[in-house]
């Protein structure tokens, strides 16, 4: 599906091998490749299983937004989730890559790479209460970003829904009631070799999903939370192989249980400010 335009995420962006992650087993995907990203769709879920995106920070664009929300035409209408999903309700079409984080290059590259997040390949449904820990989950790359200064500004970000068995149903489409974010840079160890360096994130909207009536309602504000959670927990729930970023993880370990059995909510580090992430 790529061309000379649109190669997709690139596996050797940081200097050392991240692979596209993929999801464990014999899931079926679609892989479509944009300009500077990679959308893994499940058309099972009508849902991406994972998107990888490179962000170059230091040619960045800071451009207006433009482009609509469309239909993929590269995959059947009825493998995405499109905007019968999203209308006369509370759910927002999230972008998974965001809008910003491919758009880099010259103007011309950096506007195509932004205006390709805009397809529903790379949508995910989120309650749209908006809140602090919501503005957090968006603002976590930009603050990884600028830590990872040692690299020239060069990241890599992997976001999906984490797409559970028991999802509530709404519309034809299992809602997930979790999202997952993994930010991987690269730093000089102490002989100035270069390391591989990640951390991992879990953005919890499970309290704002509420399909009892057989509608979607969303309860009080507040309800998003928003977690710095070990890679391995991350790769575990998700079912995404995530490769070399779990042993990459810079989560001190005290904060990463052995015991496979007590991880979960309970042992995962609640942030409630960009202060609150460590990042080594």
């Amino acid at each position: 599906m790529a061309d000379d335009t649109s190669s997709g995420y690139d596996p050797g962006f940081l200097g050392v091998a991240v692979p596209l992650p993929r999801p464990l087993g014999d899931t079926e995907i679609h892989e479509l490749a944009s300009l500077h990203f990679t959308v893994l769709l499940d058309p099972a879920r009508r849902l991406a299983a994972v998107t990888a995106v490179n962000i170059d920070g230091a040619s960045l664009q800071d451009l207006p937004r433009t482009g609509e929300w469309r239909l993929d035409p590269r995959v059947p209408a009825r493998d995405q989730a499109g905007p019968e999903l999203y209308a006369a309700n509370d759910l927002d079409r999230g972008h998974l890559v965001r809008r910003r984080d491919p758009g880099w290059g010259d103007a011309a590259e950096a506007r195509r790479a932004t205006e390709a997040t805009f397809f529903y390949t790379n949508a995910a449904p989120q309650a749209s209460a908006f809140n602090q820990s919501k503005e957090l989950w968006l603002g976590l790359e930009d603050h990884v970003l600028q830590y990872a200064d040692s690299t020239d500004r060069r990241i890599a970000v992997f976001t999906a829904p984490v797409l559970a068995g028991d999802d509530p149903l709404y519309r034809g489409v299992r809602i997930p009631r979790r999202f997952f974010k993994v930010a991987a840079w690269v730093a000089a160890d102490a002989d100035g070799m270069p390391r591989l360096e990640a951390s991992g994130f879990v953005l919890d909207q499970s309290e704002l999903i509420d399909l009892r009536e057989g509608v979607l309602a969303t309860p009080r504000l507040g309800a998003f939370r928003t977690f710095q959670v070990p890679i391995a927990d991350i790769e575990h729930l998700s079912g995404i192989d995530l490769g070399p970023l779990p042993a990459a993880d810079v989560l001190p370990p005290l904060d990463r249980p052995a015991d496979r059995e007590v991880r979960g909510r309970d042992a995962w580090r609640p942030l409630r400010a960009a202060q609150d992430v460590h990042l080594g």
